[in-house]
């Protein structure tokens, strides 16, 4: 391609991410290993995030423009340190997610070797593929435009709805009174999942700070639309409404409430 973008380096600094990212996950497999506790990958995830966008800063000085470089470096630090932080707390004194004892029990072999490739290598692909964008931005030539500016907004409401929702659940949860009740205040009374919702904002976000170029824009579209595939019909949503599907109340909830995207309640539907 000859519009001007620097290829061969942004794909040299995608090698550079991808390393960045097997580091975190076999440095977190190995601390499993030793605690016997899988979960902690989900940590994990939210660090790689993070490695990858300060490795690819570092690798592309020099290249694009420093305005757009520090910026989605940082938006991503932040993101991901604060999503790891988050689950590092909710997990803190819990023995092995459910999700992964109930995958181990079945593996073929060794535990660990399976956890590794089905879990760890896994998870390190899909943080290098997702983070296109942000690593693919580090290099776009030219001042930040409107579109970037779009996605700092659409970032900033993502994180939003990604914090304020985890928090108004972990204090909900922190309460005996709500014991085997659903979470159904807040933003939770306006989508079902504002965590999910937020991370698919983020994401969204971070993408448009590449759009000033379209080329680019083409080349890690699919980045954005695999997370958003994982976040509603993948490891995300599906799967938790699977497993919420026979709690009381809550297909009164799911019948007023959005699924995903943000809307008032319907009023008419009852109260779980």
């Amino acid at each position: 391609m000859n519009d001007g973008y620097p290829w061969a380096q942004f794909g040299e600094g995608v090698g550079y991410a991808a390393a960045a990212a097997l580091g975190v996950m076999l440095i977190t497999f190995a601390v499993a290993v030793v605690k016997g506790l899988h979960r902690i990958v989900d940590v994990a995830w939210g660090v790689a995030f993070a490695a990858v966008a300060v490795v690819s800063y570092a690798a592309s000085a020099g290249e694009g423009d420093d305005a757009r470089r520090l910026a989605v470096t940082v938006l991503t630090v932040v993101w991901g340190l604060r999503l790891a932080a988050h689950i590092a707390a909710r997990g803190r004194g819990h023995g092995e997610d459910e999700r992964y004892a109930k995958m181990l029990a079945k593996a073929p072999g060794h535990r660990n070797l399976y956890a590794l490739r089905m879990v760890y290598l896994l998870q390190g692909a899909l943080v290098v593929l997702v983070s296109l964008p942000v690593q693919a931005a580090q290099y776009v030539r030219g001042p930040v435009g409107p579109v970037a500016y779009a996605g700092a907004v659409l970032w900033l409401t993502g994180l939003f709805f990604e914090a304020v929702g985890d928090h108004q659940l972990a204090r909900f949860k922190s309460d005996p009174a709500h014991r085997g009740r659903l979470m159904d205040r807040g933003l939770w009374s306006w989508t079902r999942h504002p965590n999910y919702f937020g991370d698919f904002c983020v994401w969204w976000g971070l993408f448009l700070f590449v759009c000033d170029n379209p080329a680019v824009a083409a080349a890690t579209v699919a980045a954005p639309l695999v997370m958003s595939y994982l976040l509603i019909n993948g490891s995300g949503k599906r799967l938790l409404e699977r497993h919420m599907a026979d709690r009381p109340g809550y297909a009164e909830y799911r019948a007023r409430t959005s699924g995903f995207f943000p809307r008032p309640p319907r009023r008419d539907a009852g109260r779980g």
